[in-house]
């Protein structure tokens, strides 16, 4: 009896006759049936090379488009002006067209940045517009604070920022640190809500001893309604010349200190204020009251 592996040992020969069938027009299922060669890869291996018949190749919807683009290509169109043409993704385009030459630049080198830098500009100043119409929205939706909301947006805002009681350290006393002077003002507007008297304040400036102290003491007296001949002396903080320091400028006017006189017990609310938050803040199932 033959065995099977005996039929394919004239291999030349029989891609010889397998050839010679695909060339006359027949299927791969045909040339197998022809040959008797149910190997799909000796099949394969003795068809390598030869073009599918036409009439065995099924109708690809993306032939016309494959077509089109190549010959976009050769006009010298890039691969983002035949998407936009054509509507088709540029993993497909650049499988199409990878056997044709790149295009020339149509625009020398200077000319392409410049025309780079204008669409850039032009996209930037589009994303500023976008930044600006969502804090505007965002803004305008938060209204009116009630006292209870600029009480929690205090509280939160001091247990942040502020100085806080330690076992090892006994420090009950409001004493509040920022350069934000937005910041400052919602926290003066909190101090005034809670009844704390401006003669209660003690302000001082806290910044590098290059800066302009007298200038950030003027800025920081208008903001707050606090004389500047009221503040302490300024703390000045020593330059390090192996620091590259990026607050700098006219807009450096450094950190303004608020410490509060006789604020024990204020602060001990704040504290349990903030706990409540903490707790108020947990899911229902989740609270140890």
């Amino acid at each position: 009896m033959t065995r099977a592996s005996d039929k394919y040992a004239d291999f030349e020969g029989l891609r010889e006759q397998a050839v010679a069938l695909r060339r006359e027009g027949l299927s791969v299922r045909q040339i197998r049936d022809r040959l008797k060669v149910f190997n799909n890869d000796i099949l394969n291996r003795l068809l390598q090379g030869e073009p599918a018949p036409e009439w065995t190749r099924r109708p690809n919807a993306k032939d016309d488009l494959r077509e089109k683009a190549r010959e976009m290509r050769l006009q010298g169109m890039t691969y983002d002006q035949i998407q936009v043409e054509l509507g088709c993704s540029k993993s497909s385009i650049s499988l199409w067209v990878r056997d044709l030459p790149k295009p020339e630049p149509r625009f020398p080198e200077e000319e392409r940045l410049a025309r780079m830098n204008v669409g850039l500009a032009r996209l930037r100043a589009s994303q500023d517009q976008e930044r600006r119409e969502t804090k505007r929205i965002a803004r305008e939706s938060m209204g009116r604070l009630s006292d209870r909301e600029l009480f929690i947006a205090g509280v939160t805002l001091y247990w942040a920022e502020g100085m806080k009681d330690k076992p090892y350290s006994r420090r009950e006393a409001l004493l509040f640190i920022n350069s934000d002077p937005n910041v400052i003002k919602v926290y003066l507007s909190w101090l005034n809500l809670l009844g704390v008297a401006r003669e209660r304040l003690h302000l001082r400036v806290n910044i590098h001893e290059t800066a302009d102290v007298a200038d950030a003491e003027r800025f920081w007296s208008d903001l707050t309604g606090v004389p500047r001949a009221d503040f302490k002396r300024a703390t000045l903080k020593k330059h390090n010349p192996r620091t590259t320091r990026k607050n700098t400028g006219e807009a450096y006017r450094g950190c303004l200190v608020i410490y509060v006189t006789k604020s024990a017990e204020l602060y001990r609310r704040v504290e349990g204020a903030w706990c409540g938050i903490v707790l108020g803040a947990a899911p229902a199932d989740r609270r140890n009251v």
